[in-house]
């Protein structure tokens, strides 16, 4: 028999009669249930893990090249590559702009599977920060992706499918209209959440699928191209690099561009623990995905300009578009669809990549335990998903673009910066310590420069995002400091806390992760 004090056993000692209190119906049929679902727990799941409510290890090396690939291939890709091409000024240029920020995140990517295999833990840059430099820095990261960073890219990605789902219906319009675009986005978010609460099989599933969908989508848009250039029409590219920009601001604008079409390529490292043989599959999935998407993407926008002058490529809202009405006839009529499945499948690795940091972080003290609670039915982060998904609709009350992604950028700039600081601080304190994977020195100090750029240059480009931001950070301090620090030595919020906790339990079917011995 499974008590009360076992199902939220870090509660203090006196909030075990609170569920008691609670309807002695309820309390008695959860117990019910509870033995009848709990011993589904003692089971071995497909990575050899053994007994205990936890998340299981169900994902293999086909299933993170899936999330990898999936959540950098989005919609900027089939939408709107003109950025690059506007601050590089050539197709050249452009071209070797989109290599060489492929090149730089495979090298970031790297870094990262050194700190993800010698900290193997889930919650990705949350987890360095906080083991590397204390509790502070780690909590104004998840604070800054709580707030900011998360539900501002999810929201990104619901807009951008809603979008272009509606957009066949209103063809003859030149402006979408905003509230069926924002009730589809927040309906699209809804239903990805309860996908990821229910199954986490279904959801690998449903990410590789839509990841083989959009890669061919983009397999057809470069063959299309080839075969224009084998054809004969090499005529764009015979002084490719006439007009190229060589003002450092310019070229610097350019990278920056290009190296944040590639955002997304750390998202393994939050799902970690949730990865059969990480130190083997965290790496290979890491050298297989990276490569591959910067060769799409450099074969892509290949394809773009080898059909459409770099006027029509800067003037084009959907590149993909212009490019599939001048040579690939009606498919012009589907590319919307391919752009929205797309987007569709990057949210889905979003949703369930950063839920698992709000789980680590509850996990760790730094947000309400309830988070921290895994349904013992479906070994899922219940409450984390629903909290994840509460605060993208509360940013879904705006449906400017434009203005979210200026917002995220800065934040994600500065927290990889952090990371790679970790990677060279540990590198100097903790020689010794373990490392299944071992990146050369050089290749960590290139990224830590390149990351110090992405973080020193925006003050001058954009200072008033750059101003929201850090407001937002410096607000973490005292909430740090109130609500982590404080507030747990008073009995009435501890209290109110182990009340909520158990709340949350009874309607999610939620356990403690059981940790093992």
């Amino acid at each position: 028999m499974v008590t009360n004090s076992n199902i939220y056993p870090t509660a203090p000692s006196d909030h075990e009669p609170i569920l008691n209190e609670l309807d002695g119906e309820i309390d008695t049929n959860l117990t019910e249930v509870i033995d009848t679902q709990y011993p589904k727990a003692r089971e071995t799941d497909e990575g050899g893990e053994g007994a205990g409510v936890k998340l299981k290890k169900e994902l293999g090396l086909i299933d993170g090249i899936g999330i990898i690939v999936g959540i950098i291939i989005g919609s900027g890709i089939f939408v709107s590559p003109k950025g690059v091409l506007q601050y590089s000024g050539s197709i050249g240029m452009a071209l070797v702009v989109w290599a060489v920020s492929g090149l730089l995140s495979m090298v970031g990517a790297l870094c990262y599977a050194e700190l993800g295999t010698m900290i193997p833990k889930s919650g990705g840059d949350y987890a360095y920060i906080h083991e590397t430099f204390g509790g502070l820095p780690g909590f104004l990261f998840l604070w800054v992706t709580l707030v900011v960073i998360t539900p501002t890219s999810n929201t990104i990605m619901a807009l951008t499918f809603a979008s272009y789902i509606i957009k066949p219906i209103f063809a003859t319009c030149d402006f979408l209209p905003d509230v069926p675009v924002r009730l589809i986005a927040a309906l699209v978010v809804c239903f990805l959440t309860w996908l990821n609460c229910t199954n986490v099989k279904w959801t690998k599933n449903i990410q590789g699928a839509f990841t083989a969908a959009k890669v061919c989508a983009l397999v057809l848009i470069i063959g299309a191209g080839l075969y224009h250039l084998a054809a004969g029409h090499t005529e764009l590219y015979q002084d490719p690099f006439y007009r190229t920009r060589t003002s450092v601001t310019s070229l610097s604008t350019a990278f920056y561009q290009g190296l944040f079409s590639y955002a997304g390529w750390n998202c393994l490292n939050f799902v970690v623990e949730e990865l059969r043989e990480p130190y083997r599959n965290l790496p290979r999935a890491i050298v297989i995905s990276l490569p591959l998407v910067t060769l799409v993407y450099f074969l892509t926008n290949m394809a773009y300009f080898a059909v459409l002058e770099p006027n029509e490529v800067l003037a084009s809202h959907a590149v993909a578009l212009a490019f599939s009405s001048r040579v690939l006839g009606w498919v012009v009529y589907v590319m919307p669809a391919f752009v929205a499945l797309s987007t569709f499948g990057s949210l889905n690795g979003l949703i369930f990549a950063c839920s698992r940091l709000f789980f680590v972080g509850a996990r760790e003290g730094h947000l309400p335990q309830a988070l921290a609670l895994i349904s013992y039915k479906r070994f899922t982060p219940v409450p984390a998903l629903l909290f994840q998904c509460a605060m993208t609709l509360c940013m879904l009350t705006t449906s400017d673009t434009l203005a979210l992604i200026n917002c995220v950028s800065f934040s994600e700039s500065l927290f990889v910066l952090l990371c790679i600081s970790a990677l060279l601080w540990l590198r100097y304190t903790q020689p010794e310590r373990k490392r299944p994977i071992k990146v050369w020195l050089w290749v960590a100090v290139l990224f830590f420069f390149v990351s110090v750029f992405l973080v020193v240059f925006p003050v001058y480009e954009r200072p008033v995002e750059l101003g929201y931001n850090i407001a937002v950070f410096l607000v973490g301090i005292p909430v740090y400091y109130i609500f982590v620090r404080a507030a747990p030595r008073s009995e009435a919020f501890n209290r109110f806390m182990g009340s909520f906790t158990g709340v949350c339990q009874l309607l999610c079917c939620g356990l403690p992760e059981e940790k093992e011995e």
